[in-house]
């Protein structure tokens, strides 16, 4: 599926122009064009950036490709550009086929021109969309250039992100509270998994930093001095994100550590009480092994009022030596 945007010089939008006529409006420096590739038909695609807009093959061959780190390559008549955006699954943990679809990548293909842009994506890009709905409802979008256009599109892009952050410090809220009240295996696993994705976002984060970087600083042919400010913006953001990365890692890291301790603790209380319980029977296993309890035909002849006593007293023996020991254990404050 092909969508175009045209702003002509008069200022009015044009929706979804002849594809026969873009090489036309491209001659035209005072209008602004943005074509926006979203299909997975790949000759169809390729036909049109080779042919229409004359992109270098390597760069077509990268964008046709999602196999890329964000990153900016100038070819001094335009810029082609690998971006990424990053959202979150709201199905329960449990719900999900692997860990890994918590957090999920979709690549987005820029080429900016003097004024043009065309962005290339497989997968849906709500960023895109929000900038694409509000350019056909208010052309100042347009009037300030591609380059203007560009950052519109980014600084959405990156603020789809921080929705990303909020729904993982959400989930760590969740898991450090699990960890207080009963931990389990489930918790271990869903730790591990947050550490993963985590990994994943500083993957794409810190290139993602270092390209906006780059166009804040670096003298593109296709974006101006006043532009630069608006992408270092853009990069501030970044660092930000970057930072809150930095961040969760150190309160998923305290959280694994409070999981580690709550595990160890009660391993401790359990192997308390099994030791108190085999301490306290430790006297009563003695006893009877070495009388046998048998009272009736005793080794030993005790018959009558003596054999009487003897049971009595073993019989106190066995309840109260427990019964002191325990006494005993509580006053030294081992229990």
């Amino acid at each position: 599926m092909i969508h175009s945007l045209y702003l002509s010089p008069e200022g009015t939008i044009q929706k979804d122009v002849d594809l026969t006529a873009v090489s036309a409006l491209l001659q035209k420096s005072e209008g602004i064009l943005w074509v926006d590739l979203y299909d997975g038909d790949i000759p169809r695609a390729e036909k049109l950036l080779k042919e229409v807009f004359h992109f270098h093959p390597l760069a077509i061959e990268d964008a046709l490709e999602e196999t890329h780190i964000p990153k900016v390559d100038n070819w001094n008549s335009y810029l082609y550009m690998v971006l990424y955006q990053v959202t979150f699954s709201k199905e329960p943990l449990e719900m999900l086929q692997r860990p890994e679809e918590m957090l999920s990548q979709a690549e987005l293909d820029i080429f900016l021109g003097e004024n043009y842009l065309v962005t290339y994506h497989v997968q849906p890009i709500s960023a895109l969309e929000a900038v694409w709905d509000s350019c056909q409802r208010d052309p100042r979008f347009f009037k300030q250039g591609a380059a203007y256009l560009l950052y519109q599109l980014t600084d959405s892009l990156v603020d789809s992100h921080f929705p990303v952050f909020d729904y993982l410090e959400e989930r760590l809220e969740q898991v450090e509270d699990q960890i207080l009240s009963f931990p389990d295996q489930k918790t271990l696993q869903e730790i591990l998994i947050l550490k993963r994705s985590l990994l994943q976002l500083r993957r794409v984060m810190m290139p993602q930093r270092e390209v906006f970087s780059k166009l804040s600083r670096s003298g593109y042919q296709v974006i101006g001095e006043e532009e630069n400010y608006f992408f270092r913006d853009v990069y501030d953001h970044y660092v930000r994100l970057y930072d809150l990365i930095d961040n969760l890692r150190e309160l998923l890291s305290g959280a694994l550590d409070t999981y580690l301790s709550a595990i160890n603790n009660r391993m401790n209380e359990v192997m308390k009480t099994l030791t108190v319980i085999t301490t306290l029977f430790m006297p009563l296993a003695f006893i009877t092994g070495f009388f046998g309890m048998n009272f009736f035909q005793p080794a030993i002849p005790l018959t009558g009022w003596t054999g009487t006593i003897a049971f009595i007293v073993m019989l106190g023996l066995m309840v109260g030596l427990p019964v002191a020991m325990l006494v005993w254990m509580r006053r030294r404050r081992w229990m």
